[in-house]
This record gives C-alpha cells, sequence and structure tokens, in this order.
C-alpha cells in the first residue's frame, strides 16, 4: 500500500494541495446536500419560489464540487466522494434559512480563500489560476445570500410580507439564473 500511495504522489502535481482540494469537494457536497435540504422544507412551506431558487442553488453546487473532481483528477490526483451524513432537514422561518445561508457562504469564501493563499505559497500557480473561477463565484454567491436577506428587512415579514419575499426570491433567482 506505501508504495502504491508513493506512485499516487508522483503522478499528482497537486502534491499537498490535493487534500485541501478534497476537503473543498467534501464542503460543496455537503452546500449541495443543505441546500437540497432547504428547497425541501420551502416546498413544504408553501414558499415555491424559495424552493426553486434552493433547488436551483443546490444543483449549482454540485457542480462546483464536480469542477473539483476533474481537475484533481486530470492533475493526476485522486478525487474523493464525501460522505454527506447531518444535513439539517427542519427550519424554524424562511429568514432563518436565508441567514444560514448567508452564515455558509461566508465559510465556504473562506475555505477557498485558504486554497488560494496555500496555493500561492507552494507556488501551485496552475491550482491558484484555476481557484480564481471560485474566488469570483464566492463574490457572487455572498452578494446574492445578502441580496435575498435583505429583502426580509426591506419589506418585513408581517401581513402579506412572507409573500411578497417568496416573490421577489423568484425574482432573484431568475435574475440570476440569466447570467
Amino acid at each position: 500500500m506505501k508504495n502504491k500511495e508513493i506512485v499516487t504522489l508522483q503522478r499528482s502535481l497537486l502534491h499537498d494541495t490535493e487534500k485541501l482540494l478534497n476537503q473543498q469537494i467534501e464542503m460543496e457536497g455537503k452546500s449541495s446536500a443543505y441546500y437540497l435540504s432547504m428547497a425541501s422544507w420551502c416546498d413544504m412551506m408553501g414558499y415555491d419560489n424559495a424552493a426553486g431558487y434552493l433547488y436551483t442553488h443546490a444543483e449549482e453546487e454540485r457542480q462546483h464540487m464536480l469542477k473539483l473532481f476533474h481537475y484533481i483528477n486530470e492533475a493526476g490526483g485522486h478525487a474523493i466522494q464525501p460522505e454527506i451524513s447531518g444535513v439539517r432537514q427542519h427550519f424554524n422561518s424562511l429568514r432563518e434559512v436565508f441567514e444560514l445561508i448567508l452564515e455558509h457562504e461566508i465559510q465556504v469564501t473562506k475555505s477557498i480563500n485558504s486554497i488560494v493563499d496555500h496555493s500561492f505559497g507552494v507556488k501551485d500557480f496552475a491550482t491558484f489560476s484555476f481557484m480564481q473561477w471560485y474566488v469570483t463565484e464566492q463574490r457572487e454567491e455572498e452578494t446574492l445570500a445578502r441580496r435575498a436577506l435583505e429583502l426580509f428587512d426591506i419589506i418585513g415579514e408581517e401581513g402579506v410580507g412572507l409573500w411578497t419575499i417568496d416573490q421577489e426570491l423568484g425574482k432573484l433567482h431568475e435574475k440570476t439564473a440569466g447570467n
């Protein structure tokens, strides 16, 4: 087994960056599962537009994971399918869902920045360059999460507020889906 590991390391252009990228795969996989769970809850609660927004977002996160998979394997490494468990299934409110999304996206940004910093530090410029797409994507993800959360403060949740927020989330989803 030891010799096999040595051969794998020699084939890989990623060296110690591979471990960080596999951790990011796990984070993206958990993101996808988390957003899928949130989408299901929104569906169950009648927030159709929020559900659509989150179903799409879950698929986008899965695509982010696959992009990392391909990168690692093409560089001679071994992308690892993460075990996903402990995904929360119930939420207290629509606002809580979007508060959790923003918190989560900030954590993803920190993780990506850590990989970028590491890649630059070890002169793994191919990974550094590859990760720039994720840096830009995370800026968009955080901005979108903040905008969605702002709707709760701007519109308010009383009366038809939640219905209106759900409608606006649909518009926000359509706007970003077109980009």
